[in-house]
């Protein structure tokens, strides 16, 4: 159905792409905030043509795009190892929630945080990421939040570095068992759009697939995807705090931290059944495990030219 509604959102990386074309698919504009606005042109071609624009990350066109905007939706989020992890998932979201509510007229801000956050962690991600929706909810009532558990796509960050990594003969998982209810990201963006029909202001979605695996499977079945044999070895967490610590002072985005090993070790990413999820969203998940061989593929001896 046709809408000639505004929607906002802040971060357009790995999720936004997908969410950009479920909107326009439901005639909804979108205003893009990001702070690299010069090199995500390619968003334009993910919807019609004058129905999406990317500005600048700053704070006045934060809020000029918030008060033109009848839908606000939040991604922006960081893993790696920063002083700043207060600032962006918790200050951010208090500053756009408020917002919402000074504007006329927003009639909802979906806040997307992550599976797990909790104020008792251990994990100042966690604990940074439960406090942006605890703001989020409090400043404005229309407050929606999206918790997803790992999110598997053709450009993500997790399933794509243990195919680069496929190239050692060992591959060291940080607590094997540890479980996580993987959803795909095409998922994930039609659960964000159809969450804005809905009536559900103050409520949370905890996200995950149909399948719940462990770490150390989850990893097996990567490289039976790409049709290498490795040997998958289980470190202690132990381990992988020390070596976290080392790698996160080094220059550059480190493959492990610290804060991830604290998280590691805590309850598993799995969709507790205290909160809605996305059945009530009226999505069935698709099995991410078929679609990863999709993009996998270039991991395989022969790439794109190889059998699977």
């Amino acid at each position: 159905m046709e809408s000639n509604s505004v929607v906002t959102i802040l971060g357009v990386g790995f999720i936004g792409r997908y969410l950009v074309k479920h909107l326009d698919k439901k005639g909804y504009r979108s205003i893009i905030l990001s702070r690299n606005s010069f090199s995500k042109n390619h968003v334009l071609t993910q919807a019609r043509a004058g129905y999406v624009d990317v500005v600048n990350f700053e704070p006045s066109e934060i809020k000029r795009a918030i008060e033109k905007s009848d839908y606000v939706i939040n991604l922006i989020g960081s893993l790696a190892p920063s002083k700043d992890f207060f600032r962006i998932h918790a200050d951010l979201p208090d500053l756009i929630s408020k917002l919402c509510a000074e504007s006329k007229n927003v009639k909802k801000f979906i806040h997307v945080s992550a599976l797990g956050s909790s104020k008792n962690s251990k994990s100042i991600y966690q604990q940074s990421k439960f406090l942006g929706e605890e703001r989020a909810l409090n400043n404005f009532n229309s407050t929606v939040i999206i918790r997803p558990s790992l999110v598997l796509g053709a450009e993500d960050a997790f399933s794509n570095l243990w195919g680069k990594l496929s190239i050692f003969p060992i591959l060291p998982v940080f607590n094997y068992r540890f479980r996580f209810q993987p959803i795909w990201v095409n998922c994930l963006a039609k659960a964000i759009v159809n969450a804005i029909d809905k009536s559900n202001e103050g409520k949370i979605y905890e996200i995950g697939g149909e399948k719940i695996i462990s770490f150390g499977d989850l990893v097996r079945n990567i490289l039976k995807i790409i049709g290498k044999k490795r040997i998958v070895l289980d470190v202690p967490i132990s381990v992988g705090k020390v070596l976290g610590s080392i790698l996160q002072l080094m220059p550059g985005k480190p493959l492990l931290t610290k804060d991830q090993c604290l998280i590691l070790e805590e309850k598993h990413n799995i969709v507790s059944n205290n909160h809605l999820t996305i059945k009530d969203l009226g999505i069935t998940p698709v099995d991410v495990e078929k679609k990863m061989s999709e993009w996998l593929v270039q991991y395989r001896d022969q790439g794109q030219f190889s059998k699977i």
